[in-house]
């Protein structure tokens, strides 16, 4: 509640946003329109429309103009989120059925594919062929961070930068260009919107860290999703790569397959809350805050930035 009011002077805008989503929603397929929909229902906090909002008071303001970008950048989410629990066989999401659950793999893929593709139609409004190519850009390469996902399934060999790269593609990337595009969408100029797209990179990529983290230090109704759910789906997180440098942890994280059981698991995931990897992951998250409020501390004075801080401050010190 106390985040959600740090920006509750955007509440306005951002039911127009919302509004604006529910349009992006509508189908002539009435199936994937009650994909789509249900999708929407499920909520989230908006962080990306909310960044793309915040962004663009570094420029000039106009919600009509600025509306299609947040609305653009949400729908890219929410497509990738359908797509990640297909290649996680996930039947929950924030505590709710998934698409694939409620339906199937088939109807949960071109649900994302719907999602995406209204993204490129509602950005059609924004006549900035830079904007354009940052969106294709980064549409790209978060397609690449969902392969990588599939292919380092299981993979406990993988290193630290492989890990990295993954999550630049899978979240931080996403909320750069929310910050970047918002910006842009308001005239503002090149050295603003180039720092505040390295804000929302270094922002994103704690905000990632510290929500796997949370896979292993929250519990189940908190994260909408049975604890150490990215663990038993074979996703490897700095957690798992920290414990993993442990020769005894090793032989027993190495054993984990697709055929592992939520109860086989337990003895894993309080290991790991006994070590001190938990700690050690959250000192790499504070690194990338850090250098999101660094880079913050250069920007213009305004209503605006203090916000900014405040939800960089709140997406990495979430409860651990």
């Amino acid at each position: 509640m106390k985040f959600k009011a740090s920006y509750s002077f955007l509440n306005t805008d951002l039911s127009i946003i919302e509004k604006e989503l529910e349009k992006t929603a509508i189908s002539e397929q009435p199936l994937l329109q009650e994909a789509n929909l249900d999708l929407l229902k499920a909520g989230g906090k908006r962080i990306r429309p909310v960044f793309v909002l915040l962004s663009s008071m570094f420029g000039n303001y106009d919600i009509n103009r600025i509306k299609y970008v947040a609305v653009a950048l949400e729908a890219i989410h929410m497509a990738t989120l359908v797509h990640d629990d297909v290649v996680d066989d996930a039947e929950l999401r924030r505590g709710q059925p998934t698409v694939k659950s409620k339906w199937d793999n088939r109807i949960a893929m071109y649900t994302g594919d719907y999602l995406l593709a209204r993204s490129l139609e509602v950005m059609a409004n924004i006549d900035d062929p830079l904007a354009h190519k940052i969106l294709s850009k980064t549409m790209v390469e978060v397609c690449l961070g969902e392969i990588e996902q599939i292919k380092d399934k299981y993979r406990f060999d993988q290193s630290l930068r492989t890990y990295l790269k993954r999550i630049k593609r899978k979240t931080a990337l996403l909320i750069a260009a929310s910050c970047q595009l918002g910006a842009i969408s308001s005239g503002a100029p090149e050295e603003i919107h180039r720092k505040l797209y390295w804000f929302g990179y270094y922002v994103g990529m704690s905000f990632q860290i510290t929500d796997d983290i949370l896979d292993f230090t929250s519990t189940e109704q908190e994260l909408g999703k049975p604890v150490g759910s990215d663990l038993l789906q074979g996703n490897i997180t700095l957690p798992v790569l920290f414990a993993l440098e442990n020769p005894s942890y090793k032989a027993e994280i190495e054993k984990i397959s697709n055929e592992t059981t939520p109860i086989e698991i337990q003895p894993i995931l309080q290991a790991i809350l006994d070590s001190d990897v938990i700690e050690k992951s959250a000192k790499v998250s504070d690194h990338y805050l850090q250098k999101a409020f660094d880079i913050l501390a250069t920007l213009p004075k305004n209503r605006a930035k203090v916000t900014l801080y405040g939800i960089a401050k709140y997406i990495g010190k979430r409860k651990f």
